[in-house]
């Protein structure tokens, strides 16, 4: 399945610091470009950790060096959006600075940016479910079941021939890009999942 890139999304155009850049210019870096923290690079372009508002705010240094939270969270640019949603709740962090494969800055991306991924029109998360989940994932046609997007909530209807299949569509489906929600409503002709293991009956225990 095709899923958006992190190089997709993110700013190439970043504001950093070095390590040797004080209190005051990282201060006037956020303020002039009225973002809430920078990347800390060294000569090679590496990032070697992040100065934000609230490093400025509880610590008292004179520069980027003491300043900056360390090690650095980044995420590279070919990593999916997912991913670098699930690092960014992981972490408590709002930003990450993206690296390339030679763990050089070449951009940085923020939670409203992931955000986007959200504004994706109906039409393309529908063509992606019947393209990406059902003909290719699947092999099964794009017209297998209905497949119908409203503000990303995708409806799943119709009937296919193993309860395995349709667990899995919904599965693949929830996991496109510019999915908020799916809403199942297959049936399957065949039960081909195992049992549910029935539960155990404690003994009653004798003092």
């Amino acid at each position: 399945m095709k899923h958006m890139k992190i190089g997709g999304l993110m700013t190439d155009d970043v504001v950093s610091a070095v390590p040797a850049t004080s209190f005051k210019e990282v201060a006037k870096l956020l303020a002039e470009h009225d973002i809430t923290g920078v990347p800390v690079v060294d000569d090679d372009d590496h990032v070697v950790g992040v100065v934000s508002e609230s490093d400025l705010l509880a610590r008292d240094e004179l520069t980027a060096r003491g300043l900056m939270t360390r090690p650095a969270i980044t995420v590279h640019a070919e990593e999916t959006v997912a991913d670098a949603a699930r690092l960014m709740v992981r972490r408590g962090v709002e930003r990450l600075p993206v690296v390339d494969e030679e763990e050089r800055l070449v951009g940085i991306v923020t939670r409203r940016d992931l955000l986007c991924v959200y504004l994706r029109p109906d039409a393309e998360v529908r063509d992606g479910i019947r393209e990406d989940v059902l003909a290719e994932v699947m092999n099964l046609p794009g017209n297998a079941v209905d497949v119908h997007v409203l503000d990303g909530v995708v409806t799943l209807a119709g009937r296919v021939r193993r309860r395995s299949q349709a667990l899995m569509l919904v599965r693949l489906a929830e996991s496109v890009d510019g999915v908020v929600a799916v809403v199942d409503r297959l049936t399957f002709h065949e039960d081909d999942t195992p049992p549910a293991a029935p539960a155990r009956t404690p003994h009653p225990v004798i003092w």
